[in-house]
């Protein structure tokens, strides 16, 4: 077994305790103001790291990728017209699939 295949296993073990302890929360903790306001910053959060791992290439150089810049900004229309996480990323993914197909 490798290095890898290790770090996926954690990882996949991880996720599941992540979202079994979150199961599990009381609703007196999840109806909480504070988690409210942090679960809404999350889907940004979380498209903008996407966006920031795809900004640079594997030799850790900045490149800007224009396809990938509008599929962020599909995904920034999808959070002001308050779609939900899983629309946000479907669009961004999906306008930056597209473009990348037509123009390279």
């Amino acid at each position: 077994m490798t290095a890898l295949w290790v770090a996926v296993i954690i990882a996949a073990v991880g996720s599941y305790l992540l979202k079994l302890a979150g199961l599990s929360l009381p609703e007196s903790v999840l109806n909480h103001p504070r988690v409210q306001r942090i679960a809404h910053y999350l889907p940004i959060a979380m498209l903008s790291a996407l966006v920031i791992t795809e900004l640079f290439d594997g030799g850790r150089q900045f490149t800007v990728d224009w396809p990938v810049l509008a599929g962020f900004a599909a995904g920034v229309l999808m959070l002001i017209l308050k779609r939900g996480l899983l629309v946000v990323f479907v669009v961004a993914v999906a306008v930056t699939a597209v473009l990348r197909l037509i123009f390279f």
